[in-house]
């Protein structure tokens, strides 16, 4: 067997200590989600996207920066379902105020990435260019207290994603399973800094 890769969790991708799988619970949602992942984030120890992934039954993760000729992307678009971007563009109206045509179903497309990276996928990804956008209103700051977002009331993927459908179900209780297991997440990596450095690295007190 692989020592490396028997470290971590083949479900979660994270390293066994830090596994989520016990806090993941599955939602039933029937609107399709696409999780837009940069390279960068593949193998980021504190990533969300995940999260996503293994709770909600029609998500799906694709890696890459430009996807203007990505076909499994493409071939998503191309179907019965209408897709907005979650991104603040000039275009982007309030996700409340998103509506389609008669007979479409609604999905979403998150970008997981930093700021910079999140914005360099846009601006290669032509295809991405030509969706409509759609923007979260009245969101509080973000809970991801071990990673810091240049953006004030910066939000991470996964918490991105709990707001924008609990918007289109108009009820959020459905998906605080999300919820659950990042917060879950989060505590247990700021247990296992030593003293003293979550306060001095990302300004605050444990929230707990």
């Amino acid at each position: 067997m692989n020592q490396k890769a028997s470290r971590y969790c083949p479900q979660c991708g994270k390293a066994n200590k830090a596994c989520i799988c016990a806090f993941i619970q599955r939602i039933e949602s029937d609107v399709p989600v696409i999780v837009l992942q940069h390279p960068s984030e593949v193998k980021q120890p504190i990533g969300t996207a995940r999260i996503l992934s293994l709770s909600l039954p029609n998500c799906r993760i694709i890696v890459g920066e430009d996807f203007s000729d990505n076909d499994e992307l493409n071939q998503l678009l191309d179907n019965d379902v209408h897709y907005a971007l979650l991104y603040p563009a000039e275009t982007s109206e309030p996700i409340g105020d998103w509506h389609v045509d008669a007979g479409k179903r609604r999905g979403l497309i998150l970008l997981d990435g930093t700021w910079r990276k999140a914005f360099k996928m846009y601006q290669l990804s032509q295809n991405l260019q030509a969706l409509p956008c759609v923007k979260l209103d009245d969101i509080q700051s973000g809970n991801y207290r071990i990673r810091k977002s240049p953006v004030d009331g910066g939000l991470s993927t996964v918490e991105a994603g709990f707001y924008a459908l609990s918007a289109i179900a108009g009820d959020s209780e459905p998906f605080e399973p999300l919820m659950t297991a990042f917060n879950e997440m989060i505590e247990f990596q700021i247990k296992q800094m030593p003293p003293g450095v979550f306060e001095r690295h990302y300004g605050g007190k444990d929230r707990s």
